[in-house]
């Protein structure tokens, strides 16, 4: 019989673990045909440390000590973010900087997978490893084939017959190709005319690191104070984990127009400190630095928490307001009827020392929470707030008054000359809580307008807005009403 016989026409299946168990097989072999410069691993790191801005860009400072040789040697640094940016990397040695250069750099990212492992070995003969039972006989049987094409599956040679659909439970190759790398590393060309010992810093650019602030504020139940407590949320996506590293957060809108500006920005925040183990603050150019002041430990994949701040008995303000409807003011759909605007709420408070604050805060989520007439903490609603300087305002809407109604109506329209008009309208609010509540009615009035008369105190926001105060009772009913001249 042919070796037609011996090979089925079934889909060839690579098993994974099965290809690696026969790499692993001819270790020894491998070894000695493949000779790879030396290895600057994550174990000859004595210093790390990261900054990381919220836009998925972080700065890594690597520092390793190891023996180069003397003259021009080749170094395999691993153990980096899968991320890298090669052109962002800055090489130099703490120990001898005149002494060792760099004269070529290579990123290889070209990573060992079972299926790159075979298209390298295109034109070369492979080991293919087959079990076979027959007679309630196990038997392993060893057969040689020369791989000559690997497009939409492979095509082997075996004697002197070209077979396709050919099955095996192992592969075993006799080595590994050079350009293949088990993880991402970079590759350098040395020059090194100093000592044999060095300490080197590496430091480079990276994505898939990012952070955000996440806030929550706990209002009492008299909606006068609150606490408030801030997370930091890093995510580390880089592909690679990071150990024992000192950790710096930055927060502000980066320009990134000017790569070699920005780089020696980002070098200057990384080496700075901090002296306790909280997050500290500080001021950097147009940037606000947070440092954590203990070293701490990012895994890839890992979304780790860190305490930013906290602050208790803030003091709030709890706000209803009215926007007025933007086209002018008729009720299209139903004529006649009042249009229904939504009375929102909000929470205001300072962000000052007075406060018990006063720091800056990064953009991110705050959450609400109140306590319920038995005690228990209640969702009530979340606000997105920007980059806040201390000294400034936080307005977070929570959603809209469930027991307060706003209608709105024009009652009276008037041409007055040409080019001058008059318009009245009445806003009635019902408020059916079982306490009273104030009303911000902000309300557009295009053109140039002046204010006739008005059932409350009002004041001119802008050149097209008037604000009105208005107190409803409890389980009451209050109606704004108010006239307007207006020129076009």
């Amino acid at each position: 019989m042919t070796a037609k016989r011996i090979f089925s026409a079934a889909v060839l299946v690579l098993l994974v673990g099965a290809a690696l168990a026969g790499l692993r097989a001819t270790t020894s072999t491998s070894a000695s045909r493949r000779t790879d410069p030396p290895m600057a691993s994550a174990e000859d790191q004595v210093g790390l440390a990261i900054t990381v801005y919220n836009a998925s860009l972080a700065l890594i400072r690597d520092v390793r000590e190891f023996v180069l040789p003397a003259g021009e040697s080749e170094l395999q640094f691993v153990d980096i973010a899968a991320t890298v940016n090669p052109a962002t990397v800055h090489f130099r040695s703490l120990t001898e900087p005149s002494r060792l250069s760099v004269l070529e750099q290579n990123y290889e990212f070209d990573l060992l997978e079972p299926d790159k492992l075979l298209r390298k070995y295109v034109g070369r003969e492979i080991t293919m490893v087959r079990t076979r039972t027959e007679n309630g006989t196990t038997r392993t049987e060893n057969v040689k084939a020369t791989l000559v094409s690997y497009n939409n599956g492979p095509i082997w040679k075996i004697g002197d017959e070209y077979v396709t659909g050919l099955t095996s439970d192992q592969l075993r190759f006799p080595e590994l190709p050079a350009n293949l790398y088990s993880r991402p590393t970079l590759v350098w060309k040395l020059a090194n005319r100093g000592g044999a010992q060095h300490r080197i810093e590496t430091s480079y650019l990276a994505g898939g690191l990012s952070w955000n602030a996440d806030y929550v504020l706990t209002v009492g139940r008299e909606d006068k104070t609150a606490d408030l407590d801030a997370w930091v949320t890093l995510t580390n996506r880089s592909g690679t984990g990071f150990r024992d590293a000192k950790l710096q957060l930055v927060a502000g809108d980066l320009n990134r127009v000017e790569p070699v500006a920005q780089k020696r920005a980002l070098e200057m925040m990384a080496a700075r400190s901090a002296a306790d183990s909280r997050m500290a603050e500080e001021a950097f150019s147009e940037y606000h630095l947070y440092t954590l002041g203990r070293r701490t430990t990012v895994a890839n994949g890992q979304t780790k928490q860190l305490a930013l701040l906290n602050s208790t008995g803030i003091p709030v303000d709890k706000r209803y307001v009215v926007d007025g409807q933007q086209f002018y003011y008729r009720n299209r759909q139903s004529p006649g009827a009042p249009i229904k605007d939504n009375v929102q709420v909000f929470y205001r408070f300072r962000n000052d020392d007075k406060s018990g604050l006063g720091v800056p805060m990064p953009a991110g989520v705050v959450r609400v929470y109140q306590a319920d007439t038995r005690g228990g903490l209640q969702f009530v609603g979340e606000d997105r707030i920007d980059h806040t300087p201390k000294d400034e305002s936080v307005d977070l809407k929570i959603g809209n008054a469930f027991d307060i109604i706003c209608e709105r109506n024009q009652v009276d329209f008037a041409r007055i000359a040409d080019s001058v008009y008059e318009a009245e309208f009445a806003i009635t609010l019902r408020n059916h809580k079982s306490t009273p509540v104030t009303v911000q009615v902000n309300e557009p009035v295009g053109g140039t307008w002046r204010m006739l008369r008005s059932s409350h105190d009002w004041k001119k926001t802008a050149a097209w807005a008037a604000q009105f105060t208005v107190p409803v009772g409890a389980e009451g009913e209050t109606t704004l009403k108010y006239r307007v001249r207006i020129t076009y």
